[in-house]
């Protein structure tokens, strides 16, 4: 039951809230992905339509007219741009006759980064609006006949309260790469065995070799050129493996964030001599002890480039900046033999079908030990000379 003193509203213009309002309820988290600045960027660039299957539908809550709460929320008509692969999902339900999209989905658009919970003012009741809110969201989800809703890469503290709400956890993995203490990227690289150790220096030596050099750009030194050749960057990048590429992001959007979020902007850029525009790049965030790799592409394939831009560079930056975690981003293929363990993050769902739900209840217990042997099995494999790697996989 919602008391009386508190109003839910649904909206799809983040801009139409007070920043100072939701920013006091997102900037205290360890992540950047939900401050008013990126999300409403997200919209007013024309990111996040109902057109590329990202309608924002976010949920919130007042109190005497004030923003006490809100769920960064999306109604979504597929799965892509997600990085959690329901697909399998989605099938099953339609051989079941059950319509599967529509959905409702809690994340930061495009991009895989656990952090996700509701924005709650720390002077309100954290329980009580955690249930207003999870109910306000199966009222919407029945009542407009919405599948299922689910929430992506979910702050592991907040996902044991949703789980006392009835939530459904499933379990799947980043690769993310933790600073254990050093001081120099050599010390990083003493970490390994001494065959991947010589590869990493092989693979570093070849950059030298093929005359390139790397430039750091923060803060000022991320102009609106520079965040413009990002864009052309991951364009092409996106272009390159077609719809799989989850071209979403416009070029207003990058630009857009010259003014409003270049202090949380690393931009790791390779040149050679005498040119100005850069060979390759990647596109970082930062908040706190905290690194995150989004984007990168680069003007023709150069041996080792894309192992330098996207985790040697941040790596030795993340070692001088003091950075304690690093996610370089989406896949894993080249990141395990490069120091980067998989490391469990999970999701929370909901469906509305009782057939479908039950299924679900059924099966994913099943599911989850699968991955949890698979990421065992990664982190069997991984090349350092001490396997001290301790992966929590139980839920909190």
């Amino acid at each position: 039951m919602q008391p009386s003193e508190y109003q839910l509203l649904w909206t799809q213009q983040i801009q139409d809230l007070s920043q100072d309002q939701w920013d006091a309820m997102a900037k205290p988290l360890k992540t950047p992905f939900f401050e008013w600045d990126w999300l409403n960027t997200m919209g007013t660039s024309h990111s996040t339509t109902a057109k590329s299957g990202w309608l924002p539908n976010h949920l919130t809550l007042w109190r005497s007219g004030r923003l006490v709460a809100a769920a960064p929320l999306y109604i979504k008509g597929h799965s892509y741009g997600e990085f959690v692969f329901d697909q399998q999902w989605a099938e099953l339900a339609d051989r079941m006759g059950i319509n599967y999209y529509p959905k409702l989905l809690g994340m930061s658009p495009f991009t895989p980064a656990e952090g996700y919970q509701f924005l709650i003012d720390p002077q309100e009741d954290r329980a009580l609006i955690t249930q207003i809110l999870a109910e306000a969201i199966d009222q919407f989800c029945r009542q407009n006949r919405i599948s299922g809703c689910s929430f992506l890469y979910v702050n592991p503290d907040w996902q044991a309260e949703m789980e006392a709400l009835g939530w459904r956890a499933w379990l799947h993995h980043s690769y993310i790469w933790s600073n254990a203490g050093y001081k120099t990227f050599d010390d990083y690289l003493a970490s390994f065995n001494a065959n991947q150790r010589r590869n990493i220096k092989r693979e570093r030596k070849a950059i030298a070799q093929a005359g390139l050099s790397f430039k750091t750009l923060t803060g000022d030194a991320v102009t609106r050129e520079a965040l413009a050749q990002v864009y052309a960057f991951y364009a092409d990048t996106c272009d390159k493996f077609g719809w799989w590429g989850s071209k979403y992001l416009t070029e207003e959007f990058f630009l857009q964030l010259h003014d409003s979020f270049r202090h949380r902007i690393v931009i790791f850029a390779a040149y050679f001599e005498g040119e100005s525009d850069p060979m390759g790049l990647s596109f970082c965030l930062t908040k706190g002890d905290r690194l995150y790799g989004r984007y990168w592409g680069c003007r023709k394939e150069i041996d080792c480039l894309h192992f330098e831009a996207c985790y040697y560079q941040p790596i030795d930056w993340a070692i001088q900046n003091g950075i304690q975690s690093f996610d370089p981003g989406a896949g894993g293929q080249h990141k395990k033999r490069r120091g980067f363990p998989a490391t469990p993050n999970r999701s929370l769902h909901r469906f509305y079908n009782p057939r479908f739900a039950q299924l679900f209840q059924t099966y994913i217990g099943q599911v989850n030990d699968m991955e949890a042997q698979e990421i065992s099995a990664i982190n069997e494999e991984l090349p350092f000379t001490k396997r001290e790697i301790a992966i929590d996989l139980d839920p909190p």
